[in-house]
């Protein structure tokens, strides 16, 4: 139990009595299945996705139902395990397979194809998983990943393979039947409750990758947290190039536009930038997803009347650094909107709206979602405009970790959630995320941000435009203070150096690093964030 104050105080607890309500709510108990087929044969004639992939095509919702029910009776046939995996990049086939797979009654498990083999064996070990889909096409650009010699699903030549008659027989039924009738017919699952609906793994950036179970009712409940901000509305046309496998992508440009319309424009990756920017200049993309990783080359590589149809732009995984957002918004006119998320809630906790923004925060938490401020080693409960770890309940927060009690016991107490993460809450709801607690090393009794020193120095050298990560900070042991800061460099820099910037800045001799490791590369993620976990065997190695 927390300790402190009473925990139903409003000081204490933010959004309370809105996530008991939000909670209540009957259409939370639905299935992923059923839902998704409401939200495809109600607008059957409408476009869902233009795929950029290879060349351009256009999906209409009532196709892309007809041929993801029909893929899903070879799946049935193909495994009895309840998860199936799924290594595609975002566009057709990853929606294809993804929907077919809840379909059959199974669970998609999307696979981080870009973590190594060794942690790729761990999430296949994790899961139980001997049915893949993908194509022929990407096994060969995926070579170093290990695939089983049996079980994969080539989707495209399941589609190739589907009868004629069958397909234009179910897309006469989705044209001329009630939604509700088929679905009923069909015998599509209504009810998936606290049934796991998804599996993702974490990053694995502070350690081994976890598998977080998503159930039907996170997945329903985040899309419906996100529907209520008003922002991502029907009309909007929204650029999709992130992993299936991250949780954003996963949520927000796979589930909640099939279920609540909208169309999406895939490309494989986010760092194709001009690529990407053809496409929303082709195709008139009004919103913009991604990392601050990912947009900073936007600035540099892309002119500003290639993205003028875009209205905003949100950012989240990584903190935006200061003046990026201003920066973007001064040339390309489009509103940067910062939001926050994590694998465990399914994944939007909060997001700044069109009409509702504060510069610096990450936007008022989402309805239905409770939040509270606890000291870090005690977890007893702040104010909430009080800086200290982040913990929240809601729909959308998941049960644990997939056959880890431990690490789940180690997060999750009375169904709250502890993020790791170390934040505030504004008067007026704004939330500010200050940094990462495992991003910490205690010295001399101070807590010392990673972050911070990080942001001092790439301001003090120049870096903060930079594409790619320059430098990174970490901790290792310190015999004499406890732990001592390390600098892992991708440029030339110089201890002397580093301690006069730090100091002209503000900084005591507390925060200035004791030593420099000159490395090729700065490691990061899929998603463009620091590998944390890579860059603190890097810094504690002898």
């Amino acid at each position: 139990m927390f300790r402190g104050d009473d925990p139903m105080s409003n000081d204490l607890t933010i959004h309370d009595s809105d996530e008991r309500e939000f909670s209540r709510r009957p259409e939370l108990n639905g299935h992923l299945a059923y839902e998704s087929f409401l939200g495809l044969a109600r607008s059957s004639g409408k476009v869902f996705l233009i795929d950029r992939t290879l060349s351009r095509r256009e999906v209409k919702r009532g196709f892309l139902l007809a041929l993801s029910w029909m893929l899903s009776k070879k799946i049935r046939q193909s495994t009895d395990k309840q998860r199936v995996g799924i290594v595609f990049p975002p566009g057709l086939g990853a929606c294809l397979a993804n929907l077919a797979v809840v379909f059959a009654g199974k669970v998609p498990v999307n696979l981080n194809f870009t973590l190594g083999s060794s942690a790729i064996e761990t999430c296949l070990r994790k899961a139980d998983i001997d049915c893949f889909l993908s194509t022929f096409a990407v096994q060969n650009r995926m070579p170093d990943f290990p695939w089983p010699k049996e079980g994969v699903v080539d989707v495209v030549e399941e589609l190739k393979a589907l009868s004629k008659i069958k397909v234009i027989g179910m897309l006469a039924a989705i044209k001329c039947l009630p939604a509700g009738l088929l679905a009923r017919l069909l015998q599509v699952p209504r009810e998936g409750r606290d049934q796991e609906a998804g599996l993702l793994f974490t990053s694995g950036s502070s350690g081994e990758p976890k598998g977080v179970v998503l159930t039907h009712r996170n997945i329903l409940g985040n899309c419906a947290q996100i529907k209520a901000t008003g922002l991502f509305t029907e009309k909007e046309r929204v650029l999709a190039n992130l992993p299936i496998f991250h949780s954003f992508g996963f949520t927000v440009t796979l589930w909640y536009p099939v279920i609540s319309g909208g169309e999406v424009v895939t490309l494989p990756s986010p760092l194709e930038v001009k690529k990407v920017a053809e496409a929303i200049k082709a195709e008139s993309a009004t919103v913009l997803v991604g990392t601050p990783t990912f947009l900073r080359p936007y600035l540099k590589r892309v002119a500003a009347d290639d993205l003028k149809s875009l209205r905003f732009v949100v950012a989240g995984a990584e903190k935006t650094p200061k003046g990026f957002a201003d920066e973007w918004e001064s040339k390309f006119g489009s509103m940067y909107l910062e939001g926050y998320g994590l694998t465990e809630t399914s994944p939007v906790v909060s997001v700044n709206q069109i009409d509702k923004s504060r510069r610096g925060s990450v936007g008022c938490i989402l309805s239905g979602i409770a939040a509270r401020i606890l000291v870090p080693d005690t977890l007893e409960a702040l104010p909430i405009d009080s800086t200290g770890i982040l913990a929240l309940k809601g729909v959308n927060v998941f049960d644990g970790y997939l056959n880890e009690p431990e690490h789940t016991s180690e997060v999750m107490q009375d169904k709250w959630f502890m993020t790791g993460d170390l934040a505030r809450i504004d008067g007026d709801g704004f939330l500010y995320i200050e940094g990462r607690l495992s991003r910490f090393s205690k010295i001399g009794g101070e807590m010392i941000s990673h972050g911070a020193v990080e942001h001092a120095l790439n301001e003090a050298f120049d870096l903060l435009d930079a594409e790619v990560p320059m430098l990174a900070i970490s901790g290792r042991p310190d015999p004499a203070k406890g732990e001592a800061l390390v600098i892992l460099s991708a440029i030339d820099l110089q201890l002397n150096e580093v301690r006069d910037r730090l100091v002209a800045a503000g900084f005591t001799n507390l925060w200035v690093p004791r030593e420099i490791l000159r490395i090729e590369a700065i490691p990061t993620l899929a998603t463009g964030k620091l590998d944390l976990r890579a860059i603190k065997r890097i810094a504690e190695a002898d």
